[in-house]
């Protein structure tokens, strides 16, 4: 699906006004050849660990997004180039992650969208501490397993459902 954030607030007014359609905080940037992403939101919270990051981006993506809150920590990256790698074999359409990525020239050539707050260059602990498929509160929303996100240049969207 090609789409613009832009365009779909224009036409999905009525949604904004309702709250069933979010637009984070002009925070994010993206970090990646993608651009433009969309899917299904499976979401982690963790703090300067990416141990369970690493497992979900292991699994079968499907076409999902995976909503990282990282607490906005900017000690520490939460991905990296061999995560986003790992992320695209396994079928993921993007990460939208709450905090640092690194690499971010090796992001650049991978074809999955990453969506982050900036960079840093110090890795994260490996622990694996965290909770999955809870609602994670992102500077201007909070989103909730199983909605959908639409990112690109402009901006993350959080809607509740699929956007025609």
């Amino acid at each position: 699906m090609s789409f613009a954030t832009a365009d779909l607030c224009d036409a999905h007014e009525d949604q904004l006004a309702l709250g069933t359609l979010r637009v984070l905080e002009p925070v994010f940037h993206l970090f990646s050849r993608t651009e433009s992403f969309s899917g299904e939101a499976l979401t982690l919270k963790v703090f300067e660990d990416n141990g369970l990051v690493r497992a979900v981006l292991q699994e079968k993506g499907a076409g999902r997004v995976l909503v990282v809150d990282g607490g906005g920590s900017l000690r520490s990256a939460l991905v990296g180039g061999n995560l986003a790698q790992l992320a695209e074999q396994s079928g993921w359409a993007g990460i939208v992650i709450n905090g640092c990525v690194r690499d971010a020239l090796e992001l650049n050539e991978i074809n999955i969208g990453v969506a982050a707050l900036t960079t840093c260059p110090r890795r994260c602990q490996q622990l694996g501490a965290g909770a999955r498929d809870v609602p994670v509160q992102l500077p201007g929303a909070l989103v909730r397993p199983g909605e959908w996100i639409y990112a690109d240049i402009d901006g993350v969207l959080v809607a509740s459902a699929p956007l025609e």
